[in-house]
């Protein structure tokens, strides 16, 4: 039975319509979201591990794959140890096979660009952390990334340092596309540095990267035109934003809908293709009562929008589409689960429960295998 007839027979059939986005030309609705696995190698390269993981989902019907996020340079970007990168020559290359293996399954692949900030909890290229300002992030270091007790207290940024980060975005972004990527995602969202700048907590700057809601957006509009300047015109740049942190479950944005509006508004102006917003339960208003996140983001950004959160039940992720919310839905736990979520959906095969221990102790791919194994084959 050919791509065309399984479409057309499809349970929720939205799912598996074709959509262009940038220069992506995207089989259907339905993307990986981008999850941290910890299974580079010491110096960030890319691993035949990794390539199997990646290529899986490709093979299992995914139109569309965003990596983990991946650190731009050697000073202050890298949040976890074993976490690649795209920050040299080397680690360009390692990713090169990854993605052909990608390609060869039948799917796209972007890149995420992610630099830590304060959150860095494993980074071999300094001992300490910077961010926006001497605030030290709330909660507690991540321990299923080799992280433990509370987060260090990050020295502020310097004009230099903020120049030396963008750059390294631009960087990341240009060895991203030698390396065969079909696109870039800035990582905004979830706390990162990006995030720390839009935050109020985060950012006490007084220069012009800090103060009211338009300054503190500067840095990520200042990355976004960076990275377009390196990558050019022909290739495909989104960017992910969030409210909630990975170290701040609860955090919304103090001005609700007054404040998505400037935020979606500015980020719709950039030189952008895509907006990636991620939610607990993406289908839920964003403030308690009124439009989810990503509907906001429709409404004000007019680019389109990805949207991520407990997705894996198909029928909210097909709602979503249907309400005009979004574009498409990337899963993140569902994927975890069945690499071969989209098959099975089309097939009207079962699919199961997410298993947490999959990211207990460590959440890399050799624990995964590893439970995977002692689980055994499961039916379906």
């Amino acid at each position: 039975m050919g791509a065309s007839e399984l479409r057309g027979c499809a349970p929720h059939q939205q799912l598996f319509d074709p959509f262009s986005m940038g220069r992506l030309a995207l089989q259907n609705r339905l993307a990986v979201a981008p999850m941290t696995r910890v299974s580079a190698t010491t110096y960030g390269c890319a691993t035949a591990d990794m390539q199997a993981y990646y290529k899986a989902f490709a093979e299992g019907g995914f139109g569309l794959v965003i990596t983990e996020g991946i650190y731009t340079d050697k000073a202050y970007s890298q949040g976890y140890l074993y976490q690649p990168g795209l920050s040299d020559g080397v680690q360009r290359d390692a990713w090169a096979p990854l993605v052909h293996a990608v390609h060869a399954g039948g799917a796209l692949i972007v890149a995420q660009l992610m630099h830590a900030g304060a959150l860095s909890q494993g980074n071999p290229y300094r001992s300490e952390t910077r961010g926006p300002s001497v605030v030290r992030p709330k909660g507690q270091q991540m321990h299923f990334y080799r992280g433990n007790g509370p987060y260090r207290l990050p020295q502020a940024m310097t004009e230099e340092d903020i120049l030396d980060a963008i750059r390294g975005f631009a960087d990341a972004a240009a060895r991203a596309r030698e390396a065969g990527f079909d696109g870039v995602e800035i990582h905004g969202a979830n706390g990162y540095l990006l995030d720390q700048f839009l935050s109020e907590g985060s950012n006490l700057r007084e220069d012009r990267y800090g103060g009211d809601l338009e300054r503190r957006l500067h840095l990520v509009c200042e990355v976004a035109g960076a990275v377009r300047n390196a990558v050019g015109d022909d290739f495909t740049v989104g960017v992910r934003i969030s409210q909630a942190k990975v170290n701040d479950f609860e955090h919304r944005w103090r001005g609700g809908e007054a404040d998505a509006a400037a935020i979606f508004g500015t980020l719709g102006r950039l030189p952008v293709d895509y907006l990636h917003t991620t939610e607990f339960e993406a289908w839920k208003s964003a403030f308690g009562s009124g439009p989810s996140l990503a509907a906001l983001a429709k409404r004000h950004a007019g680019l389109p929008v990805i949207a991520n959160g407990s997705l894996h039940d198909a029928g909210r992720a097909a709602a979503l589409l249907d309400g005009g919310e979004a574009d498409l839905v990337s899963l993140g736990r569902g994927a975890l689960t069945h690499a071969d979520w989209p098959r099975r959906l089309r097939a009207g095969e079962p699919t199961g429960e997410f298993d947490p221990a999959i990211l207990s102790p460590i959440a890399d791919l050799a624990n995964a295998a590893c439970r995977r194994a002692a689980r055994g084959p499961r039916p379906g």
